[in-house]
């Protein structure tokens, strides 16, 4: 089965850490600088440093206790769960969403680590897709979604549909697709809410050439322009159907279902739809170019958003997050961390706001779940 896929985190980031990061970022900024005269600086090399004297804000801790429902099992052994447990008390993550998406004895292994902090940690599971092409599919994946849950887990994800099919199944299946009606009732029936990745954001479709202002980032993530792979309105459109379809069934479009360039889109759906929810995991660097607009959003679907990360789990990382959400910081970057070379800025959200997206509306989320 397919594991997680932490989009916006590069693999080099994964195994080098974040601070190991940011000591190698700073040696090739410094290198660049004295090496590469300017008419050939490359974009990807481009590491600009702010020179406005403005505020500068560091939160070390979440204003409010925080509930993460978009991270994964990052870490990989017993040490490694409890030096994560000690940075999260230490910037204030009450609880953390560990979305496996894995099923059988991948699943079965990958919780063994985290038992040992059941207050800490909830385990979401995945979906067996196992012969999705065959006839017959579908008992077997039920079967699987109730053994996960009696196992322990209380939520199903990150299930991800890039164009080709759910899981990365070419010519697959998507999220609305008859073959799925039955697994998406049967997470209803055992109360497992399912967080969504569909798309990607609309920079990665787009051009990439010097009209593309994500090149730095979008080039990474690209989609294929092929007929096999659904446009980003068409996989958006997969979501919507499917919500609209399972009014009992809870959904979780992660990465602010990847409408990042317009939030109205994501914003009719949950006009329409009460059993859909949002996390903006791994889009602080595509939202806070636009923090008015953005902090309106929020405001408005302050019910429906959830805190989430989905970039590792290091301290500094969840204090890059709290300074978006929180301050009012202006044109400060965050290369490393986000792949692009926008400045960013606070979206100063106020307490009530804060305290749904932080942990409010995710309580509400898990009270649905149904506790084996």
């Amino acid at each position: 089965m397919t594991g997680f896929h932490p989009t916006g985190f590069r693999p080099l980031r994964r195994a080098l850490g974040f601070c190991s990061l940011l000591a190698l970022g700073a040696a090739l900024q410094a290198q660049s600088a004295k090496a590469i005269p300017p008419d050939q600086l490359l974009l990807k090399d481009y590491r600009p440093h702010s020179i406005f004297k403005v505020p500068q804000t560091r939160i070390e801790k979440a204003r409010f206790p925080t509930i993460d429902i978009h991270s994964h099992p990052y870490a990989e052994t017993e040490a490694e769960v409890a030096a994560w447990v000690k940075t999260m008390d230490a910037v204030g993550i009450e609880k953390t969403v560990i979305l496996f998406g894995s099923t059988g004895k991948t699943f079965d292994e990958a919780t063994r680590k985290y038992r040992k902090y059941p207050a800490r940690f909830e385990l979401w599971c995945g979906i067996d897709f196992t012969g999705f092409d065959q006839p017959g599919f579908g008992p077997a994946a039920l079967a699987e979604l109730e053994r996960c849950r009696r196992l322990g887990a209380v939520g199903v994800g990150e299930i991800t549909d890039k164009g080709g099919g759910l899981n990365g199944n070419a010519g697959g299946m998507h999220l609305d697709d008859p073959r799925m009606d039955a697994i998406l009732e049967k997470c209803a029936d055992l109360g497992l809410p399912i967080n969504v990745h569909v798309g990607e954001d609309q920079w990665m479709y787009e051009p990439q050439d010097q009209t593309n202002d994500g090149l730095m980032n979008a080039f990474e993530w690209k989609i294929p322009n092929r007929p096999d792979v659904l446009r980003h309105d068409q996989v958006i459109a997969t979501l919507d159907r499917a919500v609209k379809k399972h009014p009992r069934t809870l959904f979780i479009a992660c990465h602010l279902a990847n409408c990042c360039h317009d939030l109205a889109i994501l914003g009719a759906m949950l006009d329409k739809y009460p059993n859909l929810y949002a996390d903006i995991g791994a889009r602080y660097g595509e939202t806070a170019p636009i923090p008015r607009q953005v902090a309106r959003f929020l405001g408005r679907y302050q019910d429906r958003i959830l805190y989430g990360t989905d970039m590792g789990m290091e301290a500094e990382m969840y204090r890059t997050t709290f300074r978006i959400l929180e301050s009012e910081d202006e044109h400060f970057y965050e290369t490393e961390l986000f792949g692009y070379h926008w400045p960013l800025y606070g979206f100063g959200l106020g307490e009530p706001v804060l305290r749904k997206l932080y942990a409010d509306n995710a309580r509400r989320v898990m009270a649905r779940a149904q506790r084996p």
